[in-house]
């Protein structure tokens, strides 16, 4: 028998007259993460299906699990559709997965999307029910609480057989509504943020403020670390470093302690709106979650938020830590962002940090600062490093 990779969209096939190019946006990027590797990917507006050599199975199905845009997935035997051949089938697949001496329970759920079949789908189940009985005397039926769900889909030209489901990322595919950069810090909440934000289809790159000698080498490799845990989910991205030691030095010197994390955010959004532009991003993405620290509070953000009119999303903005860190822990960044290397969000913390800025106040404070050649000078020293899925530990610097 044929063994096949069974894909299915979920989400995706709300999407009507748009439903081709997300569904060609999950071919391209399955197409990416299985490169190398032994496959023939073929698709319809309902199903995809991957043909692969067995021996590379469980690697695919690991890989498969990482893509944004699938509801489901199982490995499933193609066969012709008729009953003899699918009884069969049936019968190969039961042997193979389960002890012939222990009890179980058992539903088939039969799926007809040919309609020249001669059976309906009702007739189908208890048809394929009587043979397993038959021939499986350890097996019962039971279509409420069951061990074992058989699936039958008859298709056109063929009929697909698989056991229980694996659960896929779901969402919409990557790339599939456009890119956004994402403000990359070394805490726990930017990387769930950039992980919520590909779930939605969105491409990233990523962007790093620091601030040598005040930030260390630690933490941008720290940084490095995360991007190749988010670069699972998307294949390829850019980490743009921002060289951010004169401007924020020249903040702390020249304004209130106290409005210090206000003006430092205004000057990384004016600069996160010049690297959209130039990146052709869409939007900002950062991990801000509403009154976690002074500069998420509703007035905070109102007077950072003031400097772009470039949209800002926040993914995690009305989550609490404890849910935050759970997904921190699924997608393995908790225990890299909890590494003790400071980025530029936490050196310089004032004591009194204000929770409720005032605008006039604030601009007549930036004025204090010659930010906008500092702006230039910083725009002019970027470092661009891209991380690939394909190629985890060797990084090409594009200067």
């Amino acid at each position: 028998m044929n063994r096949v990779i069974l894909i299915k969209y979920g989400e995706l096939t709300t999407k009507k007259g748009n439903r081709k190019l997300f569904i060609n946006t999950l071919y391209n990027n399955i197409l990416k993460k299985l490169n190398g590797l032994e496959v023939n990917i073929f698709k319809d507006m309902s199903r995809m299906y991957i043909e692969y050599d067995n021996k590379d199975e469980e690697l695919i199905l690991k890989k498969i699990g990482q893509i944004f845009g699938i509801h489901a997935f199982e490995v499933a035997y193609k066969e012709e559709s008729n009953l003899d051949s699918l009884k069969r089938a049936i019968k190969e697949l039961l042997e193979i997965n389960f002890d012939n001496q222990k009890k179980y329970t058992f539903k088939v759920e039969t799926k007809r999307s040919d309609k020249s079949f001669s059976n309906t789908s009702l007739e189908c189940n208890n048809i394929f029910g009587s043979y397993i009985l038959k021939e499986f005397p350890n097996l019962s039926v039971n279509v409420h609480q069951y061990d074992i769900l058989v699936n039958v889909e008859i298709r056109h030209g063929y009929s697909y057989i698989y056991l229980n489901e694996y659960k896929g990322l779901g969402g919409y595919p990557v790339g599939s509504l456009g890119k956004a950069l994402l403000m990359l810090s070394g805490g726990i909440d930017s990387p769930v943020a950039g992980y919520l934000a590909m779930k939605r289809g969105i491409k990233l790159d990523l962007v790093y403020f620091e601030a040598i000698p005040h930030t260390s080498i630690e933490a941008r490799n720290k940084v490095i670390e995360l991007a190749k845990k988010l670069v699972v989910y998307g294949n390829e991205m850019k980490l743009i470093i921002v060289p951010f030691t004169k401007l924020q030095e020249e903040i702390y010197k020249n304004v209130d302690g106290n409005y210090s994390i206000t003006i430092m955010r205004r000057m990384m959004y004016r600069i996160m709106e010049k690297l959209v532009k130039r990146f052709k991003g869409l939007a900002i993405v950062n991990g801000e979650s509403i009154g976690q620290v002074a500069s998420q509070t509703l007035t905070s953000m109102n007077v950072i938020n003031n400097v772009t009119n470039v949209p800002i999303i926040r993914p995690v903005a009305c989550f609490d830590k404890l849910e935050i860190i759970d997904i921190s822990k699924k997608i393995a960044t908790y225990d890299i962002s909890i590494l003790p290397y400071e980025d530029c969000c936490t050196i310089f913390v004032p004591k009194h940090p204000i929770i409720n800025p005032n605008l006039e106040h604030t601009l007549e404070m930036e004025k204090r600062i010659n930010y906008e050649d500092l702006i230039k000078e910083i725009l002019n020293n970027l470092k661009v490093i891209t991380i690939s899925n394909l190629d985890d530990d060797k990084y090409k610097d594009i200067l």
